[in-house]
């Protein structure tokens, strides 16, 4: 089945609505997922059009290989958006609303590991909402397994384990 996208300058038109909004720059593979809700686009068409888009100043692409519109980008882009199939800028949202859900989720819990001198692990632990830091954890462990195991249960539920700690810090012991 045909796509409704039918040209080249139709692709650059999608890829300049898809980073215009992103809510921060994101690597290639990301605008080619993001890219590749019509039938009618390839990858080879696609990487065509987002070299071209940076050659011409439309995007930028920062040293982690990172895509992020310009000025230029913006205003040309807005200019041709609706352009773009209905249907297609549907589809473009609804992908783009899971992935900056994604991205703000990642800036909002953070979790890391760190070897001491000692041979013992240190865990930190960090959670924030939009106004800024909720909760920010020191632990030690005593391995990198153990370490690890606590990093990735706190990214699974940061919610759940900040709401426990708030219950015990707040119970009166009996």
């Amino acid at each position: 089945m045909p796509g409704f996208i039918q040209d080249k300058l139709e692709i650059k038109f999608l890829i300049l609505y898809i980073a215009a909004r992103v809510e921060e720059p994101v690597p290639f593979d990301t605008i080619l997922d993001l890219t590749l809700c019509d039938d009618a686009i390839d990858y080879f068409d696609f990487s065509d059009c987002l070299a071209d888009l940076v050659r011409t100043e439309h995007l930028t692409v920062d040293p982690n290989g990172c895509y992020a519109l310009t000025e230029k980008g913006r205003r040309n882009g807005a200019a041709c958006e609706s352009s773009l199939p209905y249907s297609i800028r549907q589809r473009c949202d609804g992908n783009l609303k899971e992935w900056n859900r994604k991205l703000r989720r990642q800036r909002q819990v953070k979790a890391s590991t760190e070897r001491r001198t000692n041979g013992t692990y240190t865990v930190r632990l960090s959670l924030s909402d939009d106004k800024g830091g909720v909760m920010d954890l020191k632990l030690m462990m005593v391995d990198q397994a153990q370490a690890k195991a606590v990093a990735k249960r706190f990214q699974e539920s940061p919610e759940k384990l900040y709401g426990k700690i708030i219950q015990l810090l707040l119970t009166e012991e009996q």
